[in-house]
């Protein structure tokens, strides 16, 4: 059986901080999916070896949404966003397919306070 963990972090590199490295030991997922990461790979200093198939989509704004997987299982096929123009700018969306599943990490957009993106 795979052991999944879905996780958002808000921020990855506070994440690290706050004990996420710890978090990981201890829990010791077979994939890991993160959400709201704020940053690309080469900002972030995170060594997980344990994790040989690492996929991150990022936001093209800095700072902003993000996802990212770390799994110890090699999928068949990796899919990046949904392929729809006007939503394949925030690093949302990583689909990875494995033999008897799909797994979709996905980062839903917030609606606002005042609902401003609720029709988005």
């Amino acid at each position: 059986m795979t052991k999944l963990i879905s996780w958002n972090v808000n921020g990855i590199r506070a994440a690290i901080k706050k004990g996420l490295l710890e978090f990981i030991e201890k829990y010791n997922p077979d994939i890991l999916c993160l959400q709201e990461t704020k940053a690309r790979p080469e900002q972030v200093e995170l060594n997980l070896p344990q994790y040989p198939f690492k996929y991150w989509n990022w936001a093209d704004k800095k700072g902003y949404s993000g996802t990212a997987i770390f799994s110890k299982i090699k999928p068949i096929e990796i899919i990046y966003d949904i392929n729809i123009f006007k939503h394949d700018y925030e690093g949302r969306v990583i689909t990875l397919e494995y033999e008897n599943y799909n797994l979709v990490n996905v980062y839903t957009p917030n609606s606002k306070r005042e609902l401003t993106r609720l029709p988005y």
